[in-house]
Order: structure tokens, then C-alpha cells, then sequence
């Protein structure tokens, strides 16, 4: 590789190879010089050698070469100056631009030529002979070898620019115009395959660039400039997909605009979605979705109507019309009536995509169907407006096929109305992007849409009618297109008729036993049926329980859960459906895709093979042509000069063959070369002769003139010496003469240089002596620094250990008084621990006498029920013992059990006894149990004062008020009154022990009521649920005696003001503050038992509602048994 000091070498040197006629050379060097790191900074030089390299690269089409060398310069002048690289890829893709048209030029005028060289001759034999050959007429095979091959480059350059400026924030206008210039080189030569490679070059390009967020210089989609460049972009070409009706391309160029505009959130232009809806409009007309092709229609008139101020009536009159005409041309059934499920899914999707594309924003969730329709989109129409600004004829036409009723003649009169819709249309001159429109396209789904109007409306005023008449009534078709249309409107259920051909007739209504009304009626009788007989006859359940209603709730939402996760399975098995139909698409794609490469691979090998054989035959045969014309050369000369040396010319009239003239041709050339050399050995000969003589001749005479030439150099010689040695003498003289004129400044001289020495001498001293103090001051600087850097070190460890000293000490202390503190937490713990060892042997002796008491007590109640009333002895029979005990106590609002008062009187232990729900307790004491010490104060305060028995009453009241309410729950209800009642961990041993005989009141009390209410249950009379039921039986005679229901309330009265008193006297014994913290404490109680009242209450009306259901459900379901009706 040269190297080039510097780069106009390298621009020359590439000229002067060009000059030359070597190219490759010229491109090689200045390749080398672009690719080498030596010249990474612009300058103004490399843009002539980037004009001149891609001159060379247009010139030799080497495409390979003009990527590297423009990705090289890209990076090159990317930071510096963008400019230079936008002028020398334009200055690139002119060159090749003009190339193509130099060579399709070139094409025309030789088919024009090889047309009119010979108009007697249709073709020339050698024109012939390739088309036999070949297969090629002459036009195809100069432009495959002319044209082709520019083209293909131009393309390969359009594609190596937009590689070279993708995703680069600094060139998104350079690749933008080169985009643009790319979709007009398709457009312009009809190139499809390369417009579909463009577009999905572009579609990757955008990919990438969501893909890759980091990379450097990315372009920012949010920025107006560069959204609008990108819209502009694909605008572009979705109209030139338009243009060259690549119609599935064109649908995926209008998905990448939406998902451009969906990624960065901003709505467009109105030209440009103006745009965007009419290329829409063609799009859905041609592939037949009449649907999607009203609704963008009516977008586009929507966008019209409000942003183009410069609209005429007219053009406003003709889009209105194309848009009602749109929504009347869409058929007036549902054609996906009777599909399958996943059918249904599919076209809900499809229809959510194209909504989304014409912006209609839909909910995923709700019947897509309903919402984007020919009904809801005509009510769309006019609530729009779009109505009043049609013509008269498309209203007219409007008002017969939706509203008017003319089964006789419907299509007479649309008729002529079509006809003058035919001939209306035009280009809108005020609304430039909108295309042009021409009504007449409509005509034929007009026409379709009258003939089902008519059969619609025949179908509702007669049930037959012969085909004749029928053919009369719809003008438009052939009744065998007629039937094709009938058989559609009657598969998607939109009329009910059949055609009988042996009678001629065409027949209206239900025809058999799948009509409406009996359709499904089996299935719905069964349905009934099954349901009365699960209410007849109900499955064997056990007893409902209360506590089971609790869990209906969790059962609900366990089977809510069950159905969302179903909901959830299906889902994911749609979406795992849909994604290995995707695969498999992927994978028929990528097979389809290999074999197409392989099959162009082949075709591309055989063309190769081809064009190299063709090319050796060409060679081969202008091979032989010259060396043909060179023999005939030969030929002619040789019979030339045969004539003029009056020989006679070579086989002259005869047939000579290439091989004869190349054969005589050499022979000629052998007999005049073996002449000339014999002429050559001849001259030679006398010139040796010549030149013998000539030699013996001139040697006397150049031995004279050498010794005359020795005399003559010895007379200049002397005369030289002479001259020298005068001219010395006379430069000795001058220089004497100019010692004795300086000999007399000898002593001035020597007096300056004294002078001078001195002075510097003196300077020199004074700046030594200057150093010198510097030194020492530098010197006394340093000292002292080293002096007060070691008094701060010094001063600094002192001071550090100091601190070292002071924190041991502070910690030596701590640690002194942290083991001070821990012995005196350990012999107070040994203390309480002892004391708390007393306190539980006292509470064991407690509770071993207090559960002798309440099994006394628990036995009293139910002697009360087997004895008779005594009116007399009931006010006497509560005197309580433990209240007698409490008041004894020694200390005030303390209450002190029986077992302590004994324990101090004769010092016995009390056995240990088992807790309140008759556990044992064989747990150790615990030693930290410092909460039972006697010496703390009680909870609730220490004086108790006196209460009256009214509100102990009303308490008593409201307690029994919630065991009415929930008499068979009176267990949870005892429940909640220990959680309510019980005390916390800091109340003292006489408040729990009371709180205890208190917990066992209440069971007691609970008991009697609920044998009691048990009773009068079992002996109340039945009673009928509902009037649809039988009367129900009486309870059977039974052989225990049963109470009687007047005297029973007397009993349980008696019996519970009894346990009543025995409440209140536990109640007065509780260590409160007063009254009033009592009545809190107990309102606080009644409300939670009021709660619970409450939920069962509700759970009780919910099972009479669940009751009452199932009553209405069976005389339902016996009416449809009976009356044969069908359900709503």
C-alpha cells in the first residue's frame, strides 16, 4: 500500500492512473488512503478525494467499495461537519442516477437503430439466431445487458446510503430524502420486488432503533422535527404502495404509521391523517371490507369538514355522498351469524385492529360487533350531520332502501336515481389530498343492496311468488344471481325463502320445524325439568348449620376465584394457541424463504453459468473475427506487393477458408522474412569492408594531432604558474598594509575589554550574593516549618492519649456500675421470686375451694327447676358466700380469699387445684413473675363504693335481651362474654376470681334458658312455611310427660331472678371505681353482644330469602311444565 505524506499526493497520483487508463489502480490508492488511520481529522482535501472515489466507484460499479470508503468518511466528518458527507452522498447518488438514464438511453436509441436500419427486414439473421437461441426478443436482451446492470447498482446504492444513515439524529433529513428518492426509483421503473425489500429495510431500521435506546446519536422520536421526517417517510410510501397496488404492502405501511403514532403519543398533522384515511379508503375497497371503507370515509369527511377552511359546497356535497354511499354499500346482515367460537374471537380481534387503525377507540371487553356496524355507523351519519350536506338523488336513494317500504316497485325507483349517481364524480379541486371520487363504483353493491330490499319486503307481504314475477321486480340481475344472493342472505338468517324450480315459485316464512319458535324448545324443556325435579326432589343434605353459613361466604369467593382462574386458562390457552399458530407461520415463512433463496441461489448460479458461457463464445468468436481480419490484412498485403513486384497474386477468385489465408499469409511472411535477412548478411558485409579501410586511413592522422596537442598544453600550463605567483605577491603587500593601520587601536582595544570583564564581573557578584541569601532564607523557612509541624505532631499524640485515658476510665466505671446493677437485679429478683413462690400456693388453695363452691352453686339451679314455687322462701335464698367473705376482708376494695385468711390463721398450704375450665396446672412457677407481688395497687383503683340494683337489672335486661336473639347460639354468645369479661394480665388475683364466679353465674344462667326455650320449642305447634306447601302434620304424641306452656315461664322467671341476685351480689364484689366505670364496662359488653345478634340476624334473613327463591323457582318450573311456556 503507498503512503502519502500528504493527500493531494494521493489525489494526484490517482488522476495521473486514470489518465493512463488504470482505474482499479486509482480506486485501490485512494481506498487505502480513506481506510487509513493516519488521516482521521476533516479537512478540505478529503471531500475532492470522496468526489473523486465515488466517481470511480459509479464508473466501475463497485458498490463494495463505495460503502466502506462513506462509512469510513461518515466517521470521519460525523462530529465536524455533516454537511460534507450530505454533499458527497448526493453527489454519489446523482452519479448513479445518471448512469442508469445514460444507460437506458443508450438502449432506447440502439432498439430505435437496430428498428429502422432495414426496412425491407423485419430482423437481421443475427437478431434471429439470439432469439432462437435465447429465448429473448432484442429489447429484453440489451436492457439485461445495458440497463440491468446500472440499475442494479443504482439500487444497491439507495440501499448502501440508507444503511450508511440509519438511526443517526445528525442525518434523519439525508436519509429521509434519500428514502424519498428510493419509493420514486420504484415507483418510476415499476420496480415491486425492490419497493417491498425498501420498505422492510425501513420497517428494521425503526425496529432497531426501539430496540437499541442506548446507542449513540439516536434520533428522539418525540421531537417534532424528527416525528414529522419519519411520518413523511412512510406517508410516502403508502403512496407509492397505493401507486403500484402492492395493496398488503401498502396495509402494512398504514400499520407501521399507527404503531409510529401510538409509540410516541402525538397525533399528526391533518394533511397527513388525511391523507393516511384515503389511502385507508382504497385499501379497505379493494380488499373488500365495505365495513372498515365507510368508516374511514367518514373520517376523512370528519377531517375535511373541520380543518379545510378552503372547502367548497360542492366538493363537501360530493364527499358526503361517497361517505353515505360507502355505508349503503355495506351488506346489511351480520355474516359471521352461526360461527364458531374461536371464529367469533378471531374476527373480535380483526375488528379491534382496524378500529384502532381509523382511531375508533372500542372496549376489548364488549361485543365488538354491535359497536362497529352498518347500523350504528348509519346512526353515526346522522347524528354527524352528514345527511343534510348529500345530494338530493343519494338522499332519495337513502330514504327507499332504510325507511320507504315499496315492495312492488323498489328497484323501478332506485333505478334511475343510480343512474344519475353513475355520472356524477370528479377530483375535489378544494381538498388536494383526498383522491378522486367517483360514485359510480358504488353502483353494483346499490344494486345488490335493492334485490335483498326486495326480497325482504316481498317476504313480508306475500308467502310465494312465481320467479317470473320476481325476475320482473329486480331488473338489475339474472335470477340465477338473484338465487346466489338469496343463499348468502338466508345462511347469515337474514330472510327465510326457498326456491322450488319444479314449480316455478319462490316460497317466504318458516317453512318447518326448525323455525324460530320451536328452535331450542327442547333444550329449554329439559332445562325446566331438571330444575323441578332438584326442587322436588333435592339431594341429601345434612342439617344446615349456622356455623356452616360462615363459610358460604369464603365458598363464593373461592368459586369467584376458581372461574377467574378458568377465565385466566383460557385466555393463556388462546394466547399459547395463537402463538404456536404463529410459529408454525414463522416457520412455513422461513421455510418458504429458504427454498425461494435456494431456488433464486440456483437460478442466479444458472444465469452466472449463462452469461460466462455466452461471454467465452463472444470472446471466442471476436478472437477469431481478428484473427480472420488480421489474415485477410496479412493477405492483402502480401497480394499488394506480389503485384507491384509483378508476381501473381494468391488463389486469386478462389474460395479461401481462414485456416488457407492464415497458412498463406505465414508462408508470404517466412519467404520475405528469409529475403531480408538475406539482404541483411549482404549490407553487413560491405560495411565491415567499409569500416576496415576507414580505420586504416585515420590512424596516421590522430597520432599528428596528439602531438600537437602536448605542445599546446605545455605553453598554457607555464603561463598559468606565472600568473599565480603575481597575483600572491600583490594580496602579501595589502595585508601588511592593513597590520600597520590596526596596530595603533591595540590598547583602546584592551582598556574595553577590561572594562567589560569588570562589569560583568561585579554583576556576577551581586547575583551570587543574592542566591546565596534566598538559599538561607529558604533554608530558615524550612527549619521552621520541620519545628512547628513536630510541636503539632507532638501535641496531637498528647492530646490523643489523654482521650485514650479518659475513655478507659469512663468505660472502667461503666462496667463497675453495670455489675453494681445487675447484683442488685438479682437479689430483688430473688426476692419477688420468693414472694411469687407464696402468692401461687395461696392462689392453688383459692382455687381448690372455689371450685368446690361453684359445683354447689352449678347444682342449686337445677334443684330450683324439680322443686315447686315457693313465693315465700325466694327473696331469701341468694345470700352469697363469697360476697359474706369479701366484705370481711380486711383491707377495703381488696379482696381477700377464704384460703389466705385461713393460711394466716393456721399457716396450712392450700393443694394445688385446677383452673376455671378444670385444667391442672403442672407448670413450674416462674421465678420473673413479678406481676402477682401483693404489693401493687389494684387496677381499677382501691375503693369500691355502693351500687344500686337497677341498672344490675338493666344489665341483666339486655344480657337476656341478646340470648332471645341468639337462644341456639347461646355458646358463642358465652364465648364472647369471656373475651369481653375477662381482664387483662394486670388485674389482681381477688378481681380474677370474681371475674371467674361472674363467668360461672352467666353459664348457669344460660343453661336455664336454653333448657327452657328448648322445650317450648319442642312442644310448640307446627306452623306452614308458605301457602304452596301442604298443611303440615301435628307433632306425634310423645311418651314424656310435656310442661305445661303457662306454668314453664313462671318456673324459668323464678329461676333466673334467683341466679340474678347471685349476679349482682358477684357484680358488687368487683374491685370498680364506681358505678359509672361498671355501666361502661358492661354497655361495652351489651354492644358486642349486640353485634353478634346482629350478623346471625343476617344470616338467618338470608336463608329465608335463599327460602323464598326456591319456592318462586319450583311454581316457575311447574308452570313450564304444565302451560308448555317458554321462559324469558
Amino acid at each position: 500500500m503507498a503512503t502519502f505524506v500528504k493527500p493531494e499526493n494521493a489525489l494526484k497520483r490517482a488522476e495521473e492512473l486514470v489518465n493512463v487508463g488504470q482505474k482499479q489502480a486509482a480506486l485501490q490508492a485512494l481506498h487505502d488512503l480513506i481506510t487509513s488511520k493516519r488521516y482521521k481529522a476533516w479537512q478540505k482535501t478529503l471531500e475532492r478525494i470522496m468526489f473523486k472515489y465515488v466517481e470511480l466507484c459509479v464508473d466501475m460499479r463497485k458498490g463494495r467499495f463505495a460503502k466502506d470508503g462513506l462509512i469510513q468518511y461518515r466517521i470521519t466528518c460525523q462530529q465536524v461537519n455533516v454537511s460534507s458527507l450530505e454533499e458527497v452522498i448526493k453527489y454519489f447518488m446523482q452519479l448513479s442516477t445518471e448512469k442508469a438514464e445514460q444507460a437506458r438511453t443508450q438502449a432506447q436509441a440502439l432498439e430505435d437503430a437496430l428498428d429502422v436500419e432495414d426496412l425491407e427486414v423485419d430482423k437481421r439473421p443475427e437478431d434471429l439466431m439470439l432469439s432462437y437461441v435465447s429465448g429473448e426478443k432484442g429489447k429484453d436482451r440489451s436492457d439485461r445487458e445495458l440497463v440491468t446492470p446500472w440499475f442494479k447498482f443504482l439500487w444497491e446504492t439507495y440501499r448502501t446510503v440508507l444503511e450508511i444513515l440509519r438511526n443517526n439524529s445528525k442525518l434523519e433529513s439525508l436519509y429521509a430524502m434519500t428514502a424519498h428518492r428510493a419509493f420514486q426509483f420504484c415507483k418510476q421503473y415499476k420496480r415491486t420486488t425492490e419497493f417491498r425489500r425498501l420498505c422492510e429495510i425501513i420497517r428494521n431500521h425503526l425496529a432497531n432503533l426501539n430496540k437499541y435506546k442506548d446507542q449513540r446519536d439516536r434520533p428522539d422520536l418525540t421531537a417534532p422535527e424528527s416525528l414529522q421526517l419519519y411520518l413523511d417517510t412512510r406517508i410516502e410510501q403508502l403512496k407509492i404502495a397505493t401507486d403500484l397496488e402492492l395493496w398488503q404492502e401498502a396495509f402494512r405501511s398504514v400499520e407501521d404509521i399507527h404503531g409510529l403514532m401510538n409509540l410516541v403519543k402525538k397525533s399528526p398533522k391533518t394533511p397527513l391523517m388525511v391523507v393516511y384515511y384515503a389511502k385507508l379508503t382504497d385499501i379497505f375497497w379493494v380488499s373488500h371490507s365495505h365495513l372498515y371503507h365507510a368508516y374511514a370515509w367518514f373520517k376523512l369527511f370528519t377531517l375535511q369538514k373541520s380543518y379545510n377552511k378552503n372547502l367548497s359546497q360542492k366538493d363537501l356535497q360530493l364527499i358526503a355522498s361517497s361517505v353515505l354511499l360507502a355505508a349503503l354499500s355495506v351488506t346489511p346482515y351480520d355474516q359471521k351469524h352461526g360461527a364458531s367460537h374461536l371464529e367469533l374471537e378471531n374476527e373480535k380481534e380483526r375488528s379491534l385492529r382496524m378500529a384502532s387503525l381509523i382511531n375508533f377507540t372500542l372496549d376489548p371487553k364488549g361485543e365488538t360487533r354491535e359497536m362497529l356496524s352498518r347500523s350504528s355507523l348509519l346512526s353515526e351519519l346522522s347524528n354527524k350531520g352528514v345527511m343534510t350536506c348529500v345530494s338530493q338523488e343519494v338522499k332519495d336513494i337513502y330514504n327507499i332502501l332504510e325507511h320507504d317500504f315499496f315492495p312492488l316497485d323498489l328497484a323501478s325507483r332506485v333505478q334511475p336515481l343510480l343512474a344519475k349517481i353513475a355520472k356524477q364524480g370528479g377530483k375535489p379541486s378544494s381538498a388536494s389530498s383526498v383522491p378522486e371520487v367517483q360514485l359510480s363504483k358504488y353502483v353494483p353493491a346499490l344494486e345488490k343492496l335493492t334485490t335483498l330490499r326486495v326480497l325482504q319486503q316481498v317476504s313480508q307481504v306475500y308467502q310465494s311468488i312465481t320467479i317470473g314475477t320476481l325476475s320482473k321486480m329486480i331488473p338489475f340481475f339474472d335470477f340465477s344471481l338473484v338465487e346466489k344472493l338469496s343463499v348468502d342472505a338466508v345462511k347469515y338468517n337474514f330472510l327465510s325463502m326457498k326456491v322450488d324450480h319444479l314449480k316455478g315459485a319462490v316460497l317466504f316464512g318458516n317453512l318447518n320445524i326448525e323455525s324460530d319458535v320451536l328452535t331450542d324448545h327442547l333444550a329449554v324443556l329439559a332445562d325446566s325439568l331438571n330444575k323441578a325435579r332438584n326442587l322436588i326432589y333435592p339431594p341429601v343434605k345434612k342439617q344446615s348449620k349456622l356455623g356452616e353459613k360462615h363459610g358460604l361466604a369464603e365458598t363464593v369467593d373461592k368459586e369467584h376465584k376458581r372461574l377467574l382462574a378458568r377465565k385466566s386458562i383460557i385466555e393463556k390457552r388462546k394466547e399459547e394457541h395463537e402463538r404456536q399458530m404463529l410459529e408454525m407461520e414463522r416457520e412455513e415463512e422461513s421455510k418458504r424463504l429458504k427454498l425461494q433463496k435456494v431456488t433464486e441461489e440456483a437460478e442466479q448460479k444458472r444465469l452466472a453459468e449463462e452469461y460466462t458461457r455466452r461471454q467465452e463464445q463472444r470472446i471466442r468468436r471476436e478472437i477469431e473475427e481478428r484473427e480472420l481480419q488480421e489474415a485477410q490484412a496479412l493477405l492483402f498485403e502480401t497480394q499488394k506487393g506480389a503485384k507491384k513486384k509483378g508476381k501473381k497474386p494468391l488463389l486469386d477468385g478462389e474460395k479461401v477458408t481462414k485456416q488457407t489465408l492464415i497458412e498463406l499469409a505465414l508462408s508470404e511472411q517466412l519467404k520475405e522474412r528469409q529475403e531480408l535477412e538475406k539482404k541483411l548478411q549482404k549490407l553487413a558485409k560491405t560495411m565491415d569492408y567499409m569500416e576496415r579501410a576507414k580505420r586504416e586511413e585515420e590512424a596516421q592522422l590522430i597520432e599528428q594531432a596528439f602531438q600537437q596537442r602536448l605542445v599546446e598544453e605545455k605553453i598554457f600550463h607555464e603561463h598559468e604558474q606565472l600568473k599565480a605567483i603575481e597575483l600572491s605577491r600583490q594580496h602579501h603587500a595589502g595585508d601588511l598594509l592593513e597590520k600597520n593601520r590596526f596596530a595603533r587601536m591595540l590598547d583602546n582595544k584592551v582598556i574595553f575589554q577590561q572594562r567589560i570583564v569588570n562589569c560583568r564581573e561585579t554583576e556576577y557578584n551581586r547575583l551570587k550574593k543574592e542566591r546565596e541569601d534566598k538559599i538561607n532564607q529558604f533554608i530558615a523557612l524550612r527549619k521552621h516549618e520541620r519545628e512547628t509541624k513536630r510541636k503539632m505532631l507532638f501535641y496531637l499524640k498528647s492530646e490523643e492519649e489523654r482521650l485514650t485515658r479518659l475513655r478507659e476510665e469512663e468505660e472502667a466505671r461503666k462496667l463497675e456500675e453495670e455489675e453494681r446493677r445487675k447484683k442488685e437485679e438479682a437479689e430483688r429478683k430473688a426476692k419477688l421470686d420468693a414472694i411469687a413462690e407464696r402468692q401461687r400456693q395461696r392462689e392453688r388453695e383459692a382455687e381448690e375451694k372455689e371450685r368446690l363452691r361453684r359445683e354447689a352453686l352449678l347444682r342449686r339451679p337445677t334443684e330450683t327447676l324439680s322443686r315447686s314455687i315457693d313465693p315465700a322462701s325466694g327473696p331469701h335464698a341468694a345470700e352469697p358466700v363469697p360476697v359474706a367473705a369479701a366484705a370481711a376482708a380486711p383491707t377495703s376494695g381488696k379482696y381477700v380469699p377464704r384460703f389466705r385468711r385461713e393460711r394466716n390463721e393456721g399457716q396450712m398450704p392450700a393443694p394445688p387445684e385446677p383452673d376455671r375450665w378444670g385444667r391442672q396446672n403442672d407448670h413450674a412457677p416462674q421465678s420473673g413473675d413479678s406481676w402477682r407481688n401483693d404489693e401493687r395497687q389494684p387496677s381499677y383503683g382501691g375503693s369500691r363504693t355502693s351500687s344500686s340494683t337497677s341498672w344490675r337489672h338493666r344489665v341483666l335486661l339486655s344480657l337476656f335481651v341478646s340470648f332471645g336473639a341468639s337462644s341456639f347460639r347461646g355458646e358463642l354468645f358465652l364465648r364472647g362474654s369471656r373475651l369481653s369479661v375477662a381482664p387483662s394480665s394486670a388485674v389482681r388475683v381477688g378481681a380474677m376470681d370474681i371475674i371467674s364466679q361472674l363467668q360461672e353465674q352467666v353459664n348457669s344462667m344460660a343453661l336455664l334458658a336454653l333448657n327452657t326455650f328448648g322445650t317450648l320449642q319442642r312442644d310448640a305447634p307446627p306452623v306452614r312455611l308458605s301457602p304452596n306447601y301442604p298443611e303440615p302434620a301435628t307433632n306425634p304424641s310423645s311418651a314424656e310427660e310435656t310442661l305445661d306452656i303457662v306454668e314453664q315461664p313462671k318456673m324459668m322467671s323464678t329461676a333466673l331472678v334467683q341466679a340474678a341476685k347471685k349476679f349482682d351480689a358477684l357484680v358488687a364484689a368487683l374491685p370498680l371505681s364506681g358505678e359509672e366505670a361498671q355501666l361502661k364496662r358492661i354497655a361495652e359488653l351489651q354492644a358486642e353482644n349486640e353485634a353478634v345478634g346482629l350478623e346471625l340476624q343476617k344470616q338467618l334473613e338470608a336463608a329465608e330469602q335463599e327460602l323464598k327463591q326456591v319456592q318462586e323457582l319450583f311454581n316457575l318450573a311447574a308452570d313450564n311444565c304444565l302451560n308448555l311456556k317458554k321462559p324469558d
